[in-house]
């Protein structure tokens, strides 16, 4: 049998098969080490029979997917901090709530939000007993004390509470989001309630942040505005957390918010620079490999400077690879360096799999590497500057073939508008990126002319002029797109194709075409089918009551505030739901869904008792009913109240539920309640 030709291509593939089994079906640590052990145990055999054989078979190629699939259950099991002895999850019970006195380091600021500031903190200490474990601190926002800085380290006797999971429908799971950062709870606090402890010891992380800070108290003598900072902050040092939501959503609606997040196009600018400022080290004896280890450790310091996320180590990974081959001067294939990157990255991150910054900047190169020499090839023009130009939307265009899918995935919307950004901002990054390091040297080394700093926050903030003008084109920019995974999958099959039959124009690419044409429409016709059907629903809103009635792709909202179509959790729940038409009523006493009655009880209190028997009764605005009379009266089959109750009234009504052994849905716990046909 001919013999398994794999390489590190099919061996990254495989690897991302055995981090996803394990994330999604949980096998202990203990079964994949036996079971990765006996598999090396059978590839080494397979090995030595088939060195003693002149024709190859098959079984060796086969052990070592295995063997790669197992060793990715191995790392992500082994990376899973719960699986750790010591984790702090194993001296504590969430249940009881209980405060203890817990000491930890600051690891990570965050982007603040409207009422805390926000920390990824290492759990050092519970109780004295030494753990391990990361958890997210929130701390009460207030103008006169100092922000927390990383590896500080702290005590607090507050309690660790759960993270709470979207109250409404096909809402963002922020819990799931933290979980797959090996985050599962969090703390509530206030300044006053933290207590500091010396600490001589610092990370690597704290290192770089320490010089961040040093580098923005430089910078900010400058007359640089706010917004000037925040975009240098977050273009240059990876830091996004002072960008105002207005600019970060200016950027996103251009579709130029791939600037802000430092990742292969920033990491590859700098090795170009690097390469061409260090060339002259290349003469010496040895200059070569010394070149090549300098720029590798400039590039790898540049990585922690900006905060090590996950599109920069990506970056630095890949690129190390392309200066390692510029070194052996080995034209390497850039598919292999992408599949070799990934695999190395995994071994040490896999759940960065499942992080969305590392999934579009993985598509976008893979698609600007296989699609862009074809899209450039179909025209070119004798003028200097307009080939350049069209070099650079063919770039553009090419990425977005590979990050369109997931991005309407993701985040449900289409600028329309992303060549003209890239056009205009990209032809100039480089030198924006450049001008921006030799700024913050010379910052560094107070000889900063005021006229540089003044024309370099002028460029960026003509830059971010720009893009506000663009993103302004509203009617260029689609939104609330529904797109779901099954459509990822049938539009990546088209493109793929497509790209196909362009290099191979035949009846077997044609046949593919056509293949993966009607799978699109059978996906489309099975998400019309799927979203064919009734529901009647009972959102969480605080303070509130908002009831909605879906009939297939029509949504009916009752509620008793103004228009709420633009709300978040309503514009979610409908792009998510294929909704095409939302209209909206008064709230009403009575509702009828199928065969079942829903009561709507308000804060007067009155209800009727003779005339109906409802299935459902909703409490609203906190009526002052006897429930057990009530219940005498009316036999409900559940008890509903939502976010518009007072909490004492709810602990109330629970507790009489319970007593009467009657189901009670409290929104605020339980989230949304949905009943369908």
């Amino acid at each position: 049998m001919k013999t398994v030709d794999f390489n590190i291509i099919k061996l990254s593939f495989f690897l991302v098969l055995g981090i996803l089994l394990a994330f999604y079906f949980p096998i202990s640590l203990k079964s994949s080490l036996y079971s990765i052990f006996g598999l090396l145990i059978l590839l080494f055999t397979s090995n030595i029979y088939s060195r003693n054989r002149l024709k190859k078979n098959i079984w060796f190629g086969i052990l070592a997917y295995m063997t790669t699939i197992l060793m990715g259950v191995v790392i992500t099991n082994f990376y899973n901090h719960k699986n750790h002895t010591y984790h702090y999850t194993k001296y504590f019970k969430t249940e009881e709530n209980s405060a203890s006195l817990i000491k930890f380091r600051v690891n990570e600021i965050l982007k603040p939000s409207k009422y805390y500031d926000k920390y990824v903190v290492e759990i050092l200490k519970i109780e004295g007993h030494s753990v391990t474990g990361k958890s997210l601190l929130n701390i009460q926002k207030d103008s006169i004390q100092k922000k927390l800085e990383v590896d500080e380290i702290l005590f607090t006797t507050e309690a660790f509470q759960h993270i709470s999971t979207p109250k409404n429908p096909n809402q963002f799971d922020y819990k799931k989001y933290l979980e797959k950062q090996y985050i599962y709870h969090q703390i509530f606090t206030k300044k006053e309630k933290l207590f500091g402890v010396s600490n001589t010891k610092h990370t690597l992380l704290g290192y770089a942040s320490s010089l961040r800070n040093t580098i923005n108290a430089k910078l900010k003598k400058y007359n640089f505005e706010t917004n000037e900072l925040a975009i240098i902050n977050a273009l240059i040092l990876g830091q996004r957390q002072d960008i105002s939501e207005e600019v970060y959503a200016n950027y996103v609606n251009a579709g130029a918010v791939h600037i802000l997040a430092v990742s292969g196009l920033h990491i590859g600018i700098l090795l170009l620079i690097f390469n061409k400022l260090l060339e002259p080290i290349a003469w010496l004896p040895h200059g070569k490999t010394f070149k090549t280890i300098v720029i590798l450790i400039l590039l790898w310091s540049y990585a922690v400077l900006a905060g090590a996320s996950a599109s920069i180590i990506r970056s630095a990974t890949m690129f190390s690879a392309v200066a390692i081959g510029m070194h052996l001067n080995r034209p390497s294939n850039v598919y292999n360096t992408l599949a070799a990157s990934i695999f190395v990255i995994l071994l040490f991150k896999p759940l960065f799999i499942f992080d969305v910054g590392f999934q579009l900047s993985y598509l976008a190169v893979l698609s600007i590497v296989s699609i862009q020499p074809l899209i450039y090839g179909l025209w070119t023009s004798k003028l200097f500057v307009v080939n350049k130009l069209w070099e650079i939307f063919s770039v553009t265009l090419a990425a977005q073939f590979g990050i369109v899918p997931i991005s309407l995935f993701y985040f449900h919307q289409f600028p329309g508008l992303f060549w003209l950004s890239n056009i205009a901002i990209i032809p100039f990054i480089g030198g924006v990126l450049l001008s921006g390091i030799i700024i913050i040297l010379l910052a560094l080394l107070d000889m900063l002319p005021t006229f540089l700093a003044d024309s370099f926050g002028a460029c960026i903030s003509l830059m971010n002029t720009l893009l506000e003008w663009i993103a302004s084109k509203e009617q260029f920019l689609f939104q609330n797109i529904s797109f779901n995974l099954l459509y990822v999958f049938a539009s990546y099959l088209i493109i793929v194709t497509l790209v196909q039959l362009y290099l191979k124009k035949n009846f077997k690419t044609m046949v593919l075409l056509c293949v993966s044409i009607i799978t699109f429409q059978l996906t489309t016709i099975y998400n019309k089918y799927k979203n064919n059907n009734a529901s009647f629903i009972l959102f969480h809103t605080s303070r509130n009551t908002v009831l909605g009635e879906k009939n297939y792709n029509q949504l009916k909202l009752y509620h008793s505030q103004d228009s709420i179509k633009k709300n978040k959790f309503i514009s979610t729940f409908a792009t998510a739901n294929f909704i095409r038409t939302i209209r909206e009523d008064s709230l009403k006493e009575l509702y009828f869904f199928k065969n079942k009655s829903i009561l709507v009880v308000d804060s007067l209190g009155i209800y009727p008792i003779k005339s109906i028997k409802p299935d459902y009764i909703i409490l609203r605005n906190s009526p002052k009913v006897n429930l057990d009379r009530m219940i005498d009266s009316l036999k409900p089959q559940k008890i509903m109240a939502d976010g518009s109750n007072y909490k004492s009234y709810i602990k109330r009504w629970e507790q009489t539920c319970i007593k009467r052994k009657l189901p009670f849905h409290h929104t605020s716990e339980k989230g949304a309640f949905i009943l369908e046909n």
